[in-house]
């Protein structure tokens, strides 16, 4: 499983990455993660490959890894572990990714996961079309995902939604709380829409508590703005287990994006742990959750509608027990071990099927990287 972007570092992808690594594990595949990593790997199966670099990337900055030396090490790890199959995700992401693709070492599946609007894929479509055919299969998380790749790519996609681990959810210890709490999990970014959640906190009573997870290149300025408003709790990064125990342990779960959201994990993680969810009525939040069944969605950017639904759930014991009952019969059709499962039905077909790259493509790209990164050829 090849990832682009810095596997410590919490993202949607890495979160995909790492939890289907360890279901295929548990399953009984041998399956490995290779990536960036910023620090010590943060499981014994992660193959390290250097360092990120930040890079601006769909609203957003990516810690993505572009650098010779890293692709030297993908190649390096790829030659010497011999994979019977290699699964990448973003697969034109700069990076161990593409290299990969390059390569081409064993038959390939490439997951899409963006969608909304890439401005790489209108420069470089006339390439980016000749290299996606050199996946055996696509994936897309969802139809939008889908849609994006598709306008501009073309190509046949399978739709396999993102999973997530329910078991290891619902075996986390409740994190305690006092009052009413809410729980915001994200980069601290415009199109998150934490300043909206922020500026919402202003209308709602006085007993209410919000936990903020993540950070972000607004944290500054926005922990300065609301450094006043003591019911806030700025928590920073947090590990997969403590965020399972505030998800758990909050009152309600709250997801204010603004705008490019392909898919809503997080939001399948929240009704997994029985916690009632609010969010931004974005259409990939809307491929998981349905209004007034197993969370509310207002307009994204407005801030009354965001206050008054969190108000309904907070002061609504009936409808919040609703939409956790809901939530929880949802969270079932996306586990990780059905995603998994799908997962390997695709690498057995694709075993007997694909093609890899003749020797000489790898040579000619071993030296080209040797050379950018002033290696002895």
């Amino acid at each position: 499983m090849v990832c682009p972007y810095s596997l410590t570092v919490p993202g949607g992808v890495q979160a995909q990455v790492l939890g289907l690594v360890r279901e295929l594990r548990r399953l009984g595949h041998e399956a490995r993660a290779l990536g960036p990593c910023d620090g010590p790997p943060p499981e014994p199966f992660v193959t390290p490959l250097g360092n990120s670099l930040p890079t601006a990337a769909n609203g957003s900055i990516a810690p993505l890894a572009p650098d010779a030396s890293a692709a030297l090490r993908t190649i390096r790890a790829l030659n010497d572990e011999a994979f019977d199959v290699v699964h990448l995700h973003e697969p034109l992401a700069p990076g161990p990714t593409m290299t990969t693709l390059l390569m081409h070492p064993a038959p390939m599946v490439g997951t899409f996961h963006a969608a909304g609007h890439s401005t790489s894929y209108q420069v470089f479509e006339p390439v980016l079309v000749r290299w996606t055919e050199r996946l055996d299969r696509r994936v897309a998380v969802s139809k939008d995902a889908h849609e994006l790749v598709h306008t501009h790519l073309g190509g046949d996609y399978d739709i396999l939604f993102n999973g997530v681990e329910i078991e290891a959810i619902g075996e986390a210890r409740p994190t305690p709380t006092r009052a009413p709490t809410i729980l915001f999990i994200g980069r601290h970014e415009e199109r998150k829409g934490l300043a909206v959640l922020l500026r919402a906190m202003r209308s709602l009573p006085d007993d209410v508590r919000l936990w903020v997870a993540g950070d972000g290149p607004d944290s500054p300025a926005l922990r300065a703005e609301h450094a006043h408003d003591d019911r806030v709790t700025w928590l920073g990064r947090i590990s997969d287990g403590e965020k399972f125990a505030r998800l758990r342990g909050a009152t309600v779960f709250c997801a204010p994006s603004l705008h490019g959201e392909s898919f809503g994990v997080v939001l399948i993680e929240a009704m997994a742990a029985g916690t009632p969810v609010v969010a931004s009525s974005l259409d990939g939040y809307q491929n998981v959750a349905t209004h007034d069944v197993d969370a509310l969605l207002v307009a994204p950017g407005d801030v009354d509608a965001l206050s008054a639904a969190l108000r309904r759930v907070l002061d609504d014991a009936a409808l919040a027990d609703r939409l956790q009952r809901a939530g929880r019969v949802r969270a079932t059709g996306f586990s990780m071990t059905a995603l998994a499962q799908a997962y390997v039905e695709i690498y057995e077909e694709m075993l007997a099927t694909a093609v890899v790259a003749p020797p000489t493509a790898l040579r000619r790209l071993v030296r080209t990287l040797r050379a950018a990164a002033g290696a002895p050829r």
